[in-house]
């Protein structure tokens, strides 16, 4: 399947999770082999040489980074929210386009140095890569890159990210 065939099964849906809130449901994508292949594909040759892990952000983050984890050779770091773990290195506070949430990076699981790279499925405001990029490095680590399948353009989310390199599949 053609990437931007795969691209046209993000379904958009209206006022949710509330009024005014245009969502963008990866669902069908995901649910569809040859499109979650061509994805995962893509986004795997969207990374930095030299990246030695990718952080997923809970829950379809964590998607793509097992995916693309999986077809590169390269560990997992699994960005949770707050009460899902044993043991925490860090927790961020962050704003979303409609609301405010929380991230928590497991202890022992990044290196000083390690150079990781963030994949998530929607960039909009970037609270959540920043957030995620904070912890990461507040832990030694090294974020060596942001790739996601679909930025949101008009919410500014690549302007928070500062000089991060950002790779979207798609914007709109």
């Amino acid at each position: 399947m053609r990437l931007d065939d795969a691209l046209g099964l993000i379904a958009e849906v209206p006022d949710f999770p509330e009024p005014g809130v245009l969502f963008r449901d990866l669902s069908p994508l995901f649910a569809d082999a040859a499109a979650f292949k061509a994805v995962t594909d893509a986004l795997a040759e969207s990374l930095e040489p030299g990246v030695e892990a990718l952080a997923g952000v809970e829950a379809r983050g964590f998607l793509l980074a097992a995916a693309v984890g999986y077809a590169r050779g390269l560990g997992v770091v699994l960005i949770r929210k707050p009460g899902k773990l044993p043991q925490v290195a860090g927790r961020v506070d962050y704003a979303l386009e409609y609301g405010t949430a929380t991230v928590e990076l497991p202890a022992g699981v990044v290196r000083p140095g390690q150079r990781i790279a963030i994949l998530d499925d929607v960039l909009a405001t970037g609270g959540t890569v920043a957030a995620t990029g904070k912890l990461l490095e507040d832990a030694g680590a090294v974020v060596d890159g942001v790739s996601v399948v679909l930025e949101l353009g008009g919410l500014g989310g690549r302007e928070i990210l500062g000089d991060r390199k950002v790779h979207a599949l798609k914007t709109c």
